[in-house]
C-alpha cells in the first residue's frame, strides 16, 4: 500500500554560510552560526542563518538572500544546495493547526559570505526578540561543529561526516 505524500505546511532557507580566505581556499574556514538562547531555556543550541520562506519570496534562494540579509546583515555568493532536512510540523508557528500529517521542508545552502555588518541587522529576531541572537563563528572542522549543540541533529551529523565535501561545494570547477 503507498503512503500518501505529506503536506508541505512551511519551508525554511537556510546557509551553512562558511567564512574562507580567497588567497587560501583550502587553508582554514569558519562557518557563521547564531548561538540562540530562548527565555526559560536552560542550555543554548547554534542554528544556521535562515528562516522561513514568506509569500513574498519569489523563491526559496530569494528567501535565503533576504534572511542572511536581516540576521546578519550580510551578503552571500556561490549558493550551492547541500543538504535537506524534512519533519513532521502539525501546526503553524503561532500554534494554529496546519494539517495532522504536515511536514516543513528545511532547504540548507553551503555559501561564502561575501559581507557582513552587523549594525544593519533588522527584522523579528532582531526588533522583537525572543531570547538571545549572538552571532558567533566556529572552526569549520568536525570538532568545531560537534563542539556545539548544532540543530537540527540532522544538520550536525551531516556537517560532521562532510567536512571536505561540503567545501567541494564551493569549488570554481564544480559548473
Amino acid at each position: 500500500m503507498a503512503v500518501p505524500v505529506r503536506p508541505v505546511v512551511k519551508r525554511t532557507a537556510r546557509a551553512i554560510l562558511l567564512e574562507v580566505d580567497p588567497a587560501d581556499p583550502h587553508g582554514p574556514a569558519s562557518i557563521v552560526l547564531i548561538r540562540r538562547v530562548r527565555p526559560g531555556a536552560a542550555h543554548p543550541y547554534w542554528i544556521t542563518p535562515g528562516g522561513g520562506v514568506e509569500p513574498g519570496d519569489r523563491t526559496v534562494v530569494e528567501a535565503l538572500h533576504r534572511e542572511v540579509d536581516e540576521e546578519l546583515g550580510g551578503k552571500v555568493e556561490d549558493v550551492v544546495p547541500a543538504f535537506v532536512d524534512t519533519v513532521a510540523q502539525s501546526h503553524h508557528d503561532d500554534g494554529t493547526p496546519a494539517h495532522p500529517h504536515g511536514v516543513k521542508v528545511s532547504h540548507f545552502f553551503v555559501c561564502r559570505l561575501a559581507s557582513m555588518d552587523l549594525s544593519r541587522r533588522h527584522g523579528p529576531e532582531i526588533d522583537e526578540p525572543n531570547g538571545d541572537y549572538e552571532v558567533v563563528r566556529l572552526p569549520f572542522t568536525r570538532e568545531g561543529v560537534t563542539s556545539v549543540n548544532v540543530v537540527p541533529p540532522s544538520l550536525r551529523a551531516y556537517l560532521a561526516a562532510n567536512i571536505e565535501g561540503v567545501r567541494a561545494l564551493l569549488a570554481p570547477d564544480l559548473g
